[in-house]
């Protein structure tokens, strides 16, 4: 029987072997990929984001800068305890929920106005993430952004490629995308679930 995603085990010896196992916080490739995520977020701020599979938490401080309130989750508890430290007083003031779980978990209860895919959606099978989408993003309200972003080299250990989780997400009912951002190394889509109305139509921008 094939699992429906990566086993939390594979998680855990990668942060058995390091505490930032993808060098989050230290590599320009991922410093330069969360400037173009939040960039193509189309509104300012955000009241309530959902984050699943959060790691350190660097993306997630870079977040807070937009939302309100932030729920995220991971798997692995030492991801959880890394991003605990990090962001200690977003949490005790109440802005931060940390949980454990995985993105193929019914999601929390919300209500999400941003929900952020990074780097997630690949470590399940296709048929999971499909299953997930519908039965999550009819329970998002409208407007609410969902922005993917997914490695687009092949790696052996994974269920499926960046590309192929794009290609899922950008198919799936009730998003509209906005836009995005693409080159050899990764793939970036931001989606609206009301409408595909760009950033300067919806804000009045003259002549959009």
């Amino acid at each position: 029987m094939v699992s429906a995603r990566l086993p939390d085990d594979y998680f855990d010896r990668l942060y058995a072997e390091s505490d930032d196992p993808w060098s989050l916080g230290t590599r320009w490739y991922e410093d330069r990929k969360y400037a173009i995520t939040m960039a193509v977020l189309p509104f300012r701020r955000y009241r309530h984001a959902f984050e699943p599979g959060c790691s350190v938490g660097v993306l997630t401080e870079r977040l807070l800068m937009r939302c309100d309130r932030i729920t995220a989750i991971d798997v692995s508890v030492a991801a959880l305890d890394a991003t605990n430290r990090r962001l200690a007083a977003a949490r005790r003031g109440g802005r931060l929920d940390l949980r454990r779980g995985s993105v193929d978990d019914p999601w929390p209860a919300g209500p999400f106005d941003l929900v952020v895919l990074s780097e997630v959606c690949y470590y399940l099978q296709p048929d999971t993430l499909r299953t997930v989408l519908e039965r999550e993003i009819p329970r998002l309200p409208s407007p609410a952004t969902v922005v993917a972003a997914h490695w687009r080299h092949a790696v052996a250990d994974y269920p499926m490629s960046g590309d192929e989780a794009a290609e899922i997400i950008t198919h799936a009912a009730g998003l509209h995308r906005l836009g995005g951002y693409r080159d050899d190394d990764v793939v970036i889509d931001v989606f609206d679930t009301a409408t595909a109305d760009s950033v300067a139509s919806r804000t009045h921008v003259p002549g959009a």
